[in-house]
């Protein structure tokens, strides 16, 4: 994910890393193309005269933006909807760390707590990874016991089989008389909320918006564009191409913004940044217990992700 502090507007004019136009800039150089070619023959295909005005391309286009902006509502309303259930797992780790802490004796338990918040830890990197469809055991396999790992590595659901481990931890420190029976719920309600936001990410990352319904908006976006040379091009003559690719450029972007973030668990540049929020709650579990945490970093193109 890119994070930038807010810059001066002519600067914003020029921003590259994080923007859509790299991969959007060799349509529009073939639309471009394209109109200039349409005002060379002066809008005729084979000495047919294609008869197009601003005014119909001008209602269409209204009717378009509306479109294009109640896509990108929805695909914001799953971006955002996945970084509330990333906020809620830093908040309900935390709970589920400091109640291990406080709830048991801290002094002759402190290494089973460490145990338990490394399970904490593990959890969220196995959420990270079964979101992006990668490779969870590198970071499970230094923050798990021996057999703890040899229980999660088979595992299909990592998340929820981490889950499992936790409740077992709980149901082990009850036998103990470590704590009592209404504590025990205090934990499992936590233990429900993790389950929650685990079928709330995996909701979001398994139902895309119906695709009959993003192929008709692509294929209009583009029609619409191929036609506008056209419609322009008795009017505004040798300025139709660049006025063309400024129209393009937005409809065009607006298609793809919303394609980025409609699935936000990914690598891209508009994407959630997992791997920052992971190292986010490492860090403040590890504090909570008294272990050294590491830092999070920014790169230097402000790429945390």
């Amino acid at each position: 994910m890119i994070i930038r502090k807010k810059e001066h507007w002519f600067k914003m004019l020029f921003v590259w890393n994080g923007s859509v136009l790299p991969a959007l800039l060799p349509r529009l150089i073939l639309l471009f193309l394209l109109s200039i070619t349409v005002v060379y023959l002066h809008g005729t295909i084979f000495s047919f005269k294609v008869p197009l005005n601003p005014a119909p391309l001008t209602l269409f286009g209204f009717v378009l933006a509306l479109f294009l902006g109640f896509r990108n509502n929805v695909s914001f309303d799953r971006f955002w909807e996945g970084r509330k259930l990333w906020g809620a797992l830093l908040n309900d780790t935390r709970s589920l760390a400091r109640q291990a802490i406080t709830l048991i004796d801290e002094a002759p338990n402190k290494q089973s707590t460490i145990n338990f918040v490394q399970l904490l830890i593990s959890f969220t990197y196995a959420l990270k990874h079964q979101l992006r469809d990668t490779d969870a055991l590198e970071d499970l396999k230094g923050r798990l016991s021996d057999g703890q790992f040899k229980i999660i590595e088979p595992a299909r659901f990592k998340p929820v089989m981490l889950i499992k481990l936790m409740a077992e931890w709980i149901r082990e420190a009850r036998a103990n008389k470590k704590i009592d029976s209404i504590q025990q719920i205090r934990f499992d309600e936590n233990l429900d909320k993790l389950a929650e936001i685990v079928g709330g990410c995996e909701r979001i990352k398994s139902t895309p918006l119906p695709y009959s319904y993003r192929v008709l908006l692509h294929r209009t976006v583009y029609l619409y564009c191929l036609l506008l040379p056209f419609g322009l091009v008795d009017s505004l003559q040798w300025l139709t191409p660049f006025i063309v690719v400024f129209i393009a450029y937005t409809f065009v972007a607006f298609e793809a913004i919303a394609d980025e973030i409609e699935q936000p668990f990914g690598t891209e540049a508009n994407d959630l940044a997992l791997n920052a929020m992971c190292l986010t709650i490492e860090s403040t579990l590890l504090e909570l217990v008294g272990e050294e945490s590491p830092e999070i970093k920014i790169s230097e193109d402000n790429i945390i992700d």
